[in-house]
């Protein structure tokens, strides 16, 4: 009788309790040096990185609730078989901008091949102070801040990035805050399609055999890159699992909903700033100044899911969030 209740309730909760309803694990932290390991009902999630050995701070790899990897292990790991060794500035997670005063964030002087500056041109996101950091039975959440530093050694201005992280037995969330300060002189971002908010996917999520589709609809790179969108998300077979990840635009960001940097080879960036490349319309300017002084602030969430995106339900798990949830 008792076994059978238990399967009734198992029931009704898969039924009545979409994905990102249900019950929330715990979340812990561990620091180790400079990596922060986050582990949901005790298993590992994602780890922090932020040495200044790298160019810029990353979270990697992404898992899904099963514990399947679904973001690139290049350049981390360089010996997996089967990865592409393409885009190496292309990290697992990262928030980074092609063009901040003249200087490059989002690629690395490390990987020259990949971009077309020279060394003199490159900047570095140099790791000044670890926030708070706070394990939780339904969260936990981690913060850092950052030098926006030249390949001179000079300080232009500031970042700090800041996550909340939690899941429940089919997902994973990271509600992520980024921050740029001109606090050392007015701060001015390119017009560049090299940004901004960017997630490299597994190579078995990328399109094909992946998929890629969007809040309008729109099913490939031809209609979804440079295009305007709520969301977008990509999804596949990963290791004999159906799975997901899907980046969602703050309602409250700047020129939202954001366009999209999203390659069907796996790239998936929210850009705000793209406008000239993303249009063709050389009219257009989607530079914007940061004055001494002021910030600006972008968020955006991390939807990690089991199935396909209409199984996930990710157009409802969006509306959740545009509404506070």
């Amino acid at each position: 009788m008792v076994r059978h209740r238990l399967e009734l309730l198992l029931l009704l909760v898969t039924v009545f309790c979409p994905p990102g309803f249900g019950a929330q694990l715990p979340v812990e932290l561990h620091r180790e040096g400079h990596r922060i390991d986050v582990l949901l009902g005790g298993r590992p999630f994602t780890s922090f990185y932020f040495d200044a050995v790298s160019a810029k701070p990353y979270l990697f790899p992404l898992r899904s609730a099963q514990g399947t990897i679904l973001t690139r292990s290049y350049p981390m790991i360089t010996t997996l078989p089967r990865e592409d060794h393409d885009e190496p500035h292309q990290r697992s997670l990262y928030f980074a901008h092609g063009d901040i005063n003249g200087f490059d964030f989002w690629g690395e002087a490390a990987f020259p091949r990949w971009s077309r500056h020279p060394a003199s041109k490159f900047g570095r996101t140099v790791f000044r102070k670890l926030g708070a950091m706070q394990d939780g039975p339904d969260s936990g959440s981690l913060g850092a801040e950052f030098d926006l530093t030249t390949a001179q050694g000079n300080v232009i201005g500031s970042e700090s990035q800041a996550y909340i992280i939690s899941g429940d037995e089919s997902t994973r969330i990271i509600d992520c805050e980024f921050t740029l300060r001109a606090d050392r002189g007015p701060l001015e971002i390119g017009d560049t399609k090299e940004g901004t908010f960017a997630i490299r996917v597994v190579k078995a999520l990328a399109s094909p055999p992946g998929h890629m589709v969007n809040s309008n609809g729109s099913a490939d790179e031809k209609t979804i890159w440079g295009k305007r969108a709520d969301w977008v998300d990509f999804y596949g077979q990963v290791e004999g699992e159906e799975a997901g990840i899907a980046v969602f635009d703050h309602p409250e960001n700047l020129r939202h909903p954001t366009y999209w940097h999203a390659r069907a080879y796996g790239l998936l960036a929210a850009n705000p700033f793209g406008l000239k490349e993303f249009t063709h319309d050389h009219h257009q300017d989607g530079s914007y100044v940061i004055q001494p002084g002021d910030s600006l602030t972008l968020r955006y969430r991390v939807f990690i899911h089991h199935g396909d995106f209409e199984q996930a339900r990710v157009a409802e798990a969006y509306r959740r969030y545009a509404g506070g949830q």
